[in-house]
């Protein structure tokens, strides 16, 4: 993985005592709140409904187990013991205090993570693949180039006040993991005809208010040239973005206004004044950063018979090595995902005693490191087929091995109205109340692949758009009310979810999504997805369902 050298860690380090002596002046009334709040944003403090909270990067995902022993420490010194894990590969401290935050962003650059650009109208965490580097299906490893964006965008002082905030994805694989047609800019790293890398580049996509699917506005865009073209795209997002209107600032909306062969053609112009310039990536500078991912020293290995055995005489070992463990592309090496997403847990959230449970298995199955998840999960990536049942059991101890990935279990959750000032309804309780509806771990095998995102507003911070069950919290009347979609999808083919009808009450989603999977299971084809059921037979039978006579009897009740 890519570690500092010694510019980086200078201005990191410099970055430190900078807000230390902002946070100074602000406490002794030299700083007003209006004067702190762009300071504090640029270090990833916000304040939220009980507090500051602090988030923190975590580039493309990527952890060394060292960095996540820090994490553990500050969960205990800063924190009430835990963090949690962002739909943006970050972690987050929600109950951080104002005057510590200095000296914990101290400790953060100890170990080179920081947590600038985590906030304000600037280019934020740059998201990846968390299988990047693993996988058979990926053309080649993404994670280089994810670094040479994070490197071009830090601080970047032409793109500090966007009209917004701005997030990029790069994927490399067949599949796509990053949501990549959800972002600001999504590129897919490509082969050209003489196996040359590039990038289709996509352009306003986004989800929140008004969630929009990116635009191909390059087929094939040469790597040298993915700065200087990514310069092009926010100059003309910097320069024609609403400033005047924070629900229109996002560049999807100025995409969407322009219309995308006009954007496009204005892109190519300045593109035209920026091409072969002096962002133009040489080979020099592309081997520098890519020599920081070298591959692990694997060991030569067969496909293990211990792991087969197990997996005969241990249904639950069974079980977790279907759900949680994918295939490596090195024989004899698997990838295991971590679940964050135990029964009663909030999901994404993890402890310092997990963090630390996690590190030491991270130092003694998989190189030292480990991968967030964009669906808040922890990923160990290289762990030998022979050790798996060894982890497996250890991660059991540990909570960490509920065998639900990918499953309506594995619920994509923001921190919603329990944690956020922004947030017009709780998401984690509505979140509790499905996962202990759907108990059941053979229905929920039965059922098979389906995705439960969930929003406690429309800034979509849970993803809720693009799952294939989404909830949105909404404010009726002054009261915390649900709004759902169905038909989302994330990948390849990813496409928004369509409302189904009028919001719901807390205490009645367990059951909307009960009637939801009920009308899957009866109506699905042999082996045939929860999304590929919506697709063929439409929404009008999941609607007649959910809104039944009980329904109409709810809506006098509650109006």
């Amino acid at each position: 993985m890519y570690r500092y050298d010694d510019i980086d860690q200078r201005l990191v380090d410099q970055r430190v005592a900078q807000f230390r002596d902002q946070t100074r002046r602000h406490l002794a009334g030299e700083l007003s709140e209006d004067e702190f709040r762009p300071l504090r944003l640029q270090n990833g403090l916000y304040v939220q409904r009980h507090g500051p909270m602090l988030r923190i990067a975590v580039p493309y995902g990527l952890l060394a187990s060292r960095q996540l022993r820090q994490l553990a420490h500050i969960a205990r010194r800063y924190d009430r013991g835990s963090g949690h894990l962002t739909t943006r590969q970050n972690i987050q401290f929600n109950w951080v205090q104002l005057a510590e935050v200095p000296d914990l962003l101290a400790d953060l650059a100890a170990v080179e993570m920081h947590a600038i650009q985590t906030s304000g109208n600037c280019i934020r965490n740059i998201t990846s693949d968390h299988f990047a580097g693993v996988v058979a299906d990926e053309l080649e490893d993404p994670r280089p180039w994810c670094e040479i964006l994070r490197q071009w965008s830090s601080l970047h002082p032409e793109f500090a006040y966007l009209p917004r905030k701005f997030k990029i994805a790069v994927n490399a694989g067949a599949t796509d993991r990053a949501v990549v047609a959800a972002h600001d800019i999504g590129l897919h790293l490509v082969h050209d005809a003489e196996g040359k890398t590039g990038f289709t580049v996509l352009v306003g996509g986004g989800l929140g208010r008004t969630p929009i699917i990116g635009s191909v506005v390059r087929e094939f865009l040469p790597a040298r040239h993915l700065l200087s073209y990514c310069e092009a795209i926010l100059r003309v997002y910097n320069r024609h973005g609403r400033r005047d209107n924070i629900y229109k600032a996002r560049i999807k909306i100025l995409v969407k206004a322009l219309g995308v062969a006009e954007f496009t053609r204005q892109v190519e112009a300045e593109w035209a004044h920026l091409e072969n310039g002096p962002e133009t990536l040489s080979e020099e500078e592309i081997a520098r950063v890519k020599a920081h991912f070298v591959a692990p020293a694997y060991d030569i290995l067969a496909p293990n018979d211990v792991l087969f055995e197990s997996r005969k005489r241990d249904k639950a070992f069974a079980r977790w090595v279907e759900r949680n463990v994918t295939a490596h592309k090195i024989s004899g090496y698997a990838i295991v995902t971590l679940s964050l997403k135990a029964p009663g847990q909030a999901p994404g959230d993890i402890s310092a005693e997990q963090m630390d449970t996690v590190a030491e298995l991270a130092d003694q199955y998989s190189f030292g490191e480990l991968r967030v998840s964009h669906e808040q999960n922890l990923i160990l990536a290289d762990v030998r087929q022979s050790d798996l049942y060894a982890l497996w059991g250890k991660l059991r101890e540990a909570g960490l091995a509920t065998p639900t990935i990918g499953l309506l279990g594995d619920i994509i959750c923001c921190p919603g109205g329990d944690f956020c000032s922004l947030a017009n309804a709780k998401s984690i309780p509505i979140a509790k109340a499905v996962a202990d509806r759907f108990e059941d771990l053979d229905y929920l095998f039965d059922i098979g692949e389906v995705s439960l995102n969930i929003s406690g507003c429309m800034n979509g911070c849970g993803h809720h758009s693009v799952g294939n069950i989404g909830v949105l919290g909404v404010d009726k009347h002054g009261e915390e009310w649900y709004q759902v979609t169905i038909g989302g999808a994330q990948g390849r083919d990813a496409a928004l979810g369509e409302v189904i009808g009028p919001s719901f009450s807390a205490a009645e989603m367990p059951t909307v999504v009960e009637r939801l999977i009920e009308v899957y299971v009866k109506q699905r084809h042999p082996d045939e997805s929860f999304i590929d059921t919506v697709r063929r037979i439409g929404l009008d039978p999941f609607k007649a369902r959910v809104y039944t006579p009980e329904a109409e009897e709810r809506k006098v009740r509650y109006g």
